[in-house]
């Protein structure tokens, strides 16, 4: 080992060493692997209403988003969910407003949090294969069936609700 704390450094090293370090990672990952998701609450302050979707697979509305794909950061990640799930694109930078632990999906499942202001949406979403419905719901007229996870969200951000650890 070289003794640096730079990781990348841990991969550009060669014989042994780089092969012993490529091989531990290769471990760790299989061993104990992390997901990552980010979702977003995108809100219209003109009219007081959050975007929801409804997917055709999970019951219940909830918040867009989706897993950060290798090679993603977190902002390009929401930008691709939103783009998919919503024809929204953000105009500004989302701000990340929390991280929770989604003990539910998986030991090692973590979801971001943004709050988006700042968007346009090119077109109102069709249903297609994977989302059923989606659209504008005012904050306080929210669809029946919104998941408990999406309430408690909205709750933290513009409610006096406790932001949690878990989602």
């Amino acid at each position: 080992m070289t003794g640096t704390s730079d990781p990348e450094e841990v991969f550009r090293q060669t014989g042994w060493p780089g092969l012993r370090a490529r091989l531990f990672h290769f471990y760790f990952v299989l061993r104990r692997p992390m997901t990552l998701g980010v979702r977003g609450l995108v809100y219209d302050r003109a009219s007081n209403a959050v975007f929801l979707i409804r997917h055709t697979y999970v019951p219940g509305w909830q918040l867009p988003g989706g897993g950060v794909e290798i090679g993603e950061t977190l902002e390009e990640a929401l930008a691709r969910e939103l783009a998919e799930e919503g024809n929204i694109v953000l105009t500004a930078p989302p701000v990340l407003k929390s991280m929770h632990f989604n003990r539910r999906s998986s030991k090692r499942d973590h979801v971001g949090l943004y709050l988006i202001e700042a968007f346009s949406q090119t077109a109102p979403k069709r249903p297609d294969h994977e989302i059923a419905e989606a659209g504008f719901f005012p904050i306080d007229r929210l669809p029946e069936g919104t998941t408990p996870a999406t309430l408690r969200r909205i709750g933290e951000i513009f409610g006096s609700e406790r932001i949690s650890a878990y989602w």
